[in-house]
């Protein structure tokens, strides 16, 4: 039972880390740019829920809602005033940009919610766990709720991507910006809209994150995005599927590794993983090998 406990946990932590990539997929795979800010994004989505919570008490779901729409208009204001400028610049610019919206976001945090941790209350309060054989495995609300999750939102981010005019524009401009402009396609706009579903994600994998781990601070993002990003290129970063199972894998890893290896240890073991496999695959376990233009 203790391996099946484990498992499952795994899966839980791993569904998370894959909405996090899903975010940074999607903003590499149409903008080709590293957004490190990310992470924080998440943070901020967390204190949104909190804020609803705690103090209005509002219900769950609205306050999910609410953080998502927070969330959304963080991403759009951050692409526009931070990166929209940058477009044309040499990608190792626009990446110290993101480090330093990160550490804007941090200390916005800081300033505005303090450094005490806060206790994150369960979205999940009240609703039944479910109890397996005879109870002797027992899988709690949160978990459910968290891989449920991740599934659904993989399947609409498919769907969308290959059905709907948005995201046939994504698909597009993913391929060659240029020539997608060219065929009347406004890719300013499809990259803001990309950034605000990424952020959206953020805001729903913070929720989750916090409530299954419920300690929110200015910091609590720096680490699962670093990690989410890990498990994006880990799959293959620019494939949705890909980000997907390298989220649930890492988590898998990184509970296992905590089990039966040692806490200390366990970011080690999911760093060497991922140079292993990068070693062997280096476009990630469903990433496909695309030769540079020059």
């Amino acid at each position: 039972m203790e391996f099946l406990t484990n498992l499952i946990n795994g899966i839980s932590l791993g569904s998370v880390y894959a909405i996090i990539a899903l975010g940074y997929t999607m903003v590499y795979g149409i903008a080709k740019m590293l957004n490190f800010a990310h992470g924080d994004v998440i943070m901020v989505g967390g204190y949104i829920a909190f804020m609803t919570l705690f103090y209005l008490g509002m219900n769950p779901l609205i306050c999910v809602l609410i953080a998502i729409c927070g969330c959304t208009l963080l991403g759009i204001l951050i692409e526009r005033v931070a990166y929209k400028p940058l477009r044309q610049s040499p990608s190792l610019t626009v990446l110290i940009t993101a480090i330093g919206v990160s550490y804007l976001l941090q200390n916005l945090a800081l300033l505005i919610w303090g450094s005490n941790p806060k206790v994150f209350p369960s979205i999940a309060a009240g609703l039944p766990s479910l109890q397996l054989f005879d109870g002797q495995l027992n899988i709690s609300a949160e978990t459910l709720i968290t891989i449920g999750a991740s599934v659904i939102i993989m399947v609409v981010l498919g769907l969308f991507t290959a059905k709907t005019k948005m995201g046939k524009a994504m698909r597009a401009c993913s391929e060659d910006p240029g020539a997608a402009r060219l065929m009347g396609i406004n890719v300013d706009t499809t990259i803001s809209t990309t950034f605000a579903i990424g952020s959206g994600l953020a805001a729903v994998a913070g929720v989750l994150l916090c409530s299954s781990y419920p300690t929110l601070m200015p910091t609590t993002g720096a680490m699962p995005g670093i990690k989410a990003f890990t498990a994006a290129v880990f799959g293959g970063i620019g494939s949705i599927p890909g980000a997907v199972l390298g989220g649930v894998l890492l988590g898998i890893i990184e509970i296992f590794a905590k089990a039966y290896i040692g806490t200390q240890l366990a970011d080690a073991v999911v760093f060497a993983v991922l140079i292993i496999v990068l070693l062997i695959k280096p476009s990630g376990l469903l990433g496909k090998y695309v030769p540079e233009k020059v």
